[in-house]
């Protein structure tokens, strides 16, 4: 355990140190990463002392995620010209959240029939799994309705802080074209907290590449090969089926409708992938989306900060699209329960319209696995059966999440010219640090 504390403090020596030298914030948080798997791989449950340096970490990206959404909103739908405005940057951004998860799922359904994950695997089921309550329509409705914003912030319950977010910034708005002295002080006060909540995320992101060096030495001793090897064709094909969103979906959007290199743009997100990669919480990684859509990417603030948190609630692309698609196949494959055609399209359907009762936090994809499963009749013992494995495939579902919710905000940011097209093809205006 001795050699394990001596060893894991130099890796954060070095970190520090590399930080100092002015090496790359992208390269320090891949880093991190990297070594805190083989502590994980080489030390196995004694690395679990780096636990509390991920969970700290952890803490610190939560603390952010309330304040950060509603100023940023506020302020988003304040600084808008007019209320139609708004309406159009309201309606183009459902349109891309759905439609790039309808799209997920396709290729989910596709490469599950493809590779077939459910081939020759037995039915195991996870002793701890216990089957949660599926919500019934209106209970979820309610859940989005604002009753106590005060408490919800507290229970971490971003939605109904969303909407609360968004019903003040339109009134402000409004009321701005009739008292615009009076509202003047407020529009400043959520402008001037926004930019200080951004400032605290500065400060808290320095922190990524030992928080993530922390995560990732955890994570890897809790779960060895043991654990994956009966599972493996499931992560394989959530892998492959997340790559190939990228290949098939994301790529066509960015070059012929975004107009952009779509490579450059991948390049220009890494960042809050491998945070998102790290963390495995979309709302955790909604400071690094918004700052390398605005700093790197080069979209207005206003959009990045309406159109990001947006993504970070609904239309997850892998957790409310190619996931709970996948698990529906390996699930009918390994009871054998047969399915027709037409039965995949109401599989579609049904995963494309629930991906909107998803929250971007950790863990939730089985939640929304398990509606899909009851809306198509499938046996909901499958979601324990996959739990041992559930934190492996939650790295490729998040880091598609942010990156599905990124495009999205690039596509409505250049449809209403809030896009800065010469400093996103301008190599020079755009380091590999993302000034951290």
């Amino acid at each position: 355990m001795y050699v394990g504390l001596i060893l894991s403090a130099l890796i954060l020596m070095l970190l520090v140190f590399l930080r100092r030298k002015k090496v790359s914030f992208s390269i320090r948080v891949f880093l991190g990463m990297a070594l805190g798997v083989l502590i994980g791989m080489y030390f196995k449950e004694e690395a679990m002392y780096l636990e509390p340096l991920g969970k700290a970490y952890i803490n610190l990206i939560k603390m952010l995620v309330i304040p950060l959404v509603i100023s940023s909103i506020i302020t988003s739908i304040t600084s808008l010209e007019d209320t139609n405005q708004l309406k159009k940057i309201g309606v183009k951004t459902l349109f891309w959240l759905v439609f790039t998860t309808f799209l997920a799922c396709i290729v989910g359904l596709a490469v599950a029939l493809i590779l077939d994950p459910g081939a020759g695997v037995t039915f195991v089921p996870d002793a701890s799994f216990k089957a949660r309550e599926i919500p019934s329509f209106t209970k979820v409705l309610l859940d989005m309705v604002p009753s106590n914003t005060v408490a919800e912030a507290a229970e971490g319950k971003v939605i109904p802080v969303i909407i609360f977010a968004l019903m003040v910034g339109v009134a402000a708005s409004i009321e701005s074209d009739k008292h615009s002295e009076l509202i003047a002080p407020v529009k400043n006060f959520f402008k001037g907290f926004s930019q200080i909540m951004f400032r605290v995320t500065k400060m808290v992101l320095k922190l990524t590449p030992y928080g993530v060096f922390g995560l990732m030495s955890t994570v890897t001793s809790k779960y060895g090969l043991a654990t994956l090897l009966p599972l493996g064709k499931l992560i394989l094909a959530m892998y492959v089926a997340c790559i190939l969103l990228f290949v098939v979906v994301y790529s066509p959007l960015l070059a012929f409708v975004a107009k952009v290199n779509p490579i450059k743009f991948f390049k220009k997100i890494y960042p809050a992938q491998l945070v998102a990669f790290s963390t495995r919480s979309s709302y955790g990684t909604l400071p690094v989306t918004i700052k390398s859509l605005t700093d790197r990417v080069r979209i207005s603030d206003k959009i990045a900060n309406f159109v990001a948190p947006m993504g970070a609630t609904m239309g997850l692309n892998a957790c409310g699209g190619i996931y709970p698609v996948m698990v529906a196949i390996f699930a009918a494959r390994i009871f054998n329960i047969p399915m027709q055609p037409i039965q995949y399209v109401q599989l579609i359907l049904i995963t494309t319209v629930a991906s909107f009762g998803t929250a971007g936090v950790p863990g939730t994809a089985s939640i929304m696995a398990t509606v899909v499963l009851a809306a198509m009749g499938l046996p909901l013992q499958v979601v324990g059966m996959v739990l041992g494995v559930d934190v492996i495939i939650d790295m490729a579902r998040t880091a598609t999440n942010i990156t599905g919710a990124s495009v999205s905000a690039l596509l409505v940011a250049a449809s209403e010219n809030e896009f800065n097209r010469d400093s996103f093809n301008n190599d020079a205006d755009d380091p590999l640090e993302l000034n951290m």
